[in-house]
């Protein structure tokens, strides 16, 4: 499926272009070339040229030129070597240079907006190695703007809240991790490892998801931290743990459906709980309603991060979890806002944000709990509806 080309995200990218008087973007993070192409790229090398008025222009590695012209919402795809029998550079200095000569060509494209403070960026499609951009690339947009500024700040405020296609395309990646969820819940044996869970849920996302829904999905991926009983603890790699059938397994969960991510912790257990883990169950799930009930437009961040810690220190676990316990999801599994007690921001309507108390015990074990939710106009939508009270049938 095609997505057809998401009018108000730009529109909103324009004004708050214009409001800080950016003549143009140029953006090479996977994530933000989604966010404003619709192609997510294959290796990380392409770079979006976004110019204040007009249609943007995407440089893309020859061998993706056709799958560029294909999904990107711009006619204007000009493909660059990957490999140059005349060039040894890198093929990111390649996609930079054809970038510089666009805007020497365009009169030095003015106030350029870069990706200075850009510290975290979203997988391109060949996960396992990341590409990431150094100094002298951008240092090489000098030569031609009138000023060079970072962008960063603005993109993170534009992503923050989510239109309606970004909110259909996340709710498609939390329908296959829910899909998956029960995939495991169903199949999940004592004495399986970490590994096979993992292996399990990843393998399920990747196979069902692919071509989901007659291709409304064309490419997903799943990515899985397992931690069985004991095991369970932050952060640890999955490991060869065996599942027990009287204490939860725990998978931290993200899914990827076309560059929009999900980002859950669920649990399932084979047997029946333990009393201790009923006891904590059943007190995290408090905190979790009580943080659920928080989420609303005009509701402090700064309170949230509070009201969750101080419920989970009155369960007897004072200081955790040690991990953040909200932040945004998109193009990006991990994204602005970040609720922190000494950051003053407010909950807006079509932000989505995962919520994630969690306690763990000295030694080994523990829970977490972990949605995706749509703030609405009079509260929030739950977008996964698989159980976090996994005692249920």
């Amino acid at each position: 499926m095609g997505w057809e080309i998401d009018t108000v995200k730009l529109d909103r990218v324009h004004t708050m272009m214009a409001a800080e008087g950016l003549d143009t973007l140029v953006v090479r993070s996977p994530d933000n070339v989604c966010y404003l192409t619709n192609y997510w790229p294959m290796k990380g090398y392409d770079v979006a040229v976004v110019p204040l008025d007009g249609e943007p222009t995407l440089f893309v590695m020859e061998p993706q030129y056709e799958e560029a012209q294909r999904t990107a919402w711009t006619s204007d795809v000009r493909p660059f070597p990957f490999y140059d029998p005349d060039d040894p550079r890198p093929p990111a200095v390649r996609a930079q240079g054809r970038c510089v000569e666009l805007l020497r060509e365009r009169g030095g494209g003015g106030r350029v907006g870069l990706e200075h403070s850009q510290g975290t960026q979203g997988a391109d499609r060949m996960v396992g190695e990341p590409t990431v951009f150094w100094s002298g690339w951008f240092d090489g947009f000098d030569a031609v703007a009138t000023e060079v500024l970072d962008a960063a700040p603005l993109l993170a405020r534009a992503r923050t809240i989510k239109t309606a296609q970004e909110i259909e395309r996340l709710r498609l990646a939390n329908e296959l991790a829910t899909l998956a969820m029960e995939h495991v819940r169903d199949n999940i044996r004592p004495g399986m490892r970490e590994s096979e869970v993992g292996a399990m849920f990843e393998g399920h996302v990747h196979a069902v998801g692919t071509g989901y829904q007659g291709g409304r999905v064309a490419l997903a991926r799943a990515f899985t931290l397992v931690w069985a009983g004991p095991g369970i603890r932050t952060f640890t790699a999955t490991g060869d743990r065996p599942v027990l059938a009287d204490e939860p397994t725990l998978l931290e969960i993200w899914v990827c459906a076309d560059g929009y991510w999900s980002d859950l912790t669920k649990n399932a257990c084979p047997g029946t709980l333990r009393p201790e883990y009923d006891e904590l169950l059943d007190g995290l799930l408090g905190v979790y309603e009580a943080a659920i009930a928080h989420l609303r437009p005009g509701a402090s961040l700064a309170e949230l991060d509070t009201l969750i810690r101080d419920a989970i220190a009155e369960l007897g676990y004072p200081g955790q979890p040690s991990h953040p316990v909200c932040h945004g999801v998109g193009a990006r599994a991990h994204e602005p806002p970040f609720a922190h007690r000494a950051v003053p921001a407010e909950v807006q309507e079509g932000m989505v944000l995962a919520i994630e108390p969690a306690a763990y015990w000295p030694g080994g074990g523990g829970l977490r709990l972990e949605d995706n939710f749509l703030v609405t106009a009079t509260g929030s939508e739950r977008l996964s509806n698989y159980p976090d009270d996994f005692r249920e049938p």
